[in-house]
């Protein structure tokens, strides 16, 4: 009879057995990898969502105040004494004896002018006093005799009192002719038109021939006279180096059309009042000009060296805060977290602030610190001139 070969169950198979224990081995690590990426992912987010909520920073630190402050204003060069040359009497000029760049004396003669009704005028005052005399003289004469023929009662008071009456109407008509050509005199005489003082003719308006009307109106002067012996330099000071701008402070101007030179100036005068628009104060320099260098009209760069205080800190004008208590600054800590402090301000220099109170030459300051910042939170540093930065503080 036949061997018979004993067969197994599938249960008791050692192969399937295998396979099944792989198939639940590989189920077993893709469920704990699941789990962990699931942890990992959570752990990032959480980790992201706190560095999310740290504002990135950079700092600086307050700077002491110079011994000295330099300060540059553009100014405005102008003449000693200017002035436009209108003409008093209207006619046609004749003639004119200067032109532009002159140098004239106080009372020379510019220019003349005919002015035929002018001439008129006098001529028809002339005679127009000397009938008022030749009446004058008649009724006084008549007058002084009535008052013999009222001595002898010759003649009643009151023909008397007439003559005496018309004696006086007629001095005074004679005076008032007197007057009125004194004035057309006058008159006659703006048909010479002369220098007001010494100096340059800097224009020249008119020529020979032209229609001249008396008066000033726009456009209407003949000449324009400058004494350019010294010049007045005006400048404009902000309010926070007003109160050091004094009479008889030294400055130096720098012109364009000098390049290299370097003048001396002194203040002479100040405004003492605030321009209300610009808040500025302006200043009034004068400045020697015997050798006619410079010239009127001319831009100029004032340059005051004025005197800092080197025991005052200024920090940047983008690390305030304007809060409603007032103006703060946000410090941060050897932790990493940042504390708001009240300061005192000083003067303003535009892109620094000088600081009276409330920091120290030590202090952590952020630049451009965002609005929600609030005291006590924590922040991450950047450091000077890198891409990273410092890990927060503990919390």
């Amino acid at each position: 009879m036949p061997e018979t070969v004993p067969t197994s169950s599938p249960g008791h198979d050692p192969r399937i057995r295998r396979y099944v224990l792989i198939v639940a081995g590989v189920a077993v690590v893709l469920a704990a990898w699941g789990i962990l990426s699931r942890l990992y992912a959570r752990i990032l987010l959480e980790r992201a969502a706190a560095d999310a909520g740290v504002f990135t920073v950079a700092t600086t630190r307050p700077s002491q105040g110079p011994g000295s402050d330099l300060l540059v204003l553009p100014g405005t060069v102008q003449a000693f004494y200017e002035a436009p040359i209108y003409a008093r009497t209207s006619g046609y000029l004749r003639v004119w004896y200067t032109d532009i760049g002159a140098s004239v004396k106080k009372g020379q003669l510019l220019a003349e002018i005919d002015a035929p009704e002018v001439d008129q005028q006098l001529r028809q005052a002339q005679a127009d006093l000397a009938t008022a005399e030749a009446n004058y003289q008649l009724a006084r004469t008549t007058n002084e005799r009535w008052q013999g023929l009222l001595a002898t009662e010759s003649v009643s008071r009151q023909d008397a009192d007439e003559r005496a009456g018309d004696a006086a109407a007629k001095a005074a008509a004679a005076q008032s002719a007197a007057a009125n050509l004194a004035r057309l005199k006058e008159l006659e005489s703006f048909k010479r038109v002369l220098a007001p003082f010494d100096g340059v003719v800097t224009q020249r308006n008119t020529d020979v021939g032209a229609l001249i009307n008396a008066g000033e109106a726009p456009g209407g002067a003949l000449f324009r006279v400058a004494d350019t012996h010294r010049l007045r330099v005006y400048t404009s000071v902000p309010q926070s180096y007003a109160g050091e701008i004094h009479p008889g402070l030294a400055a130096a101007l720098l012109f364009a059309d000098r390049p290299g030179k370097r003048y001396d100036a002194q203040v002479t005068s100040t405004a003492h009042a605030l321009d209300a628009s610009s808040r500025t104060l302006q200043v009034e320099l004068q400045i020697d000009n015997s050798r006619g260098e410079l010239l009127p009209g001319s831009y100029a760069e004032v340059h005051f060296d004025l005197h800092g205080a080197s025991s005052t800190l200024r920090v940047p004008a983008n690390a305030i805060l304007f809060r409603s208590q007032g103006l703060l600054v946000a410090v941060v800590d050897a932790h990493g977290h940042a504390h708001l402090r009240p300061i005192t301000q000083g003067r303003d220099f535009g892109r620094e602030i000088e600081v009276l109170s409330g920091v120290g030459p030590d202090d952590n300051l952020i630049v451009n610190p965002p609005d929600s910042l609030a005291e006590g939170m924590e922040v991450r540093v950047v450091t000077p001139g890198g891409t990273g930065g410092t890990t927060p503080g503990p919390g």
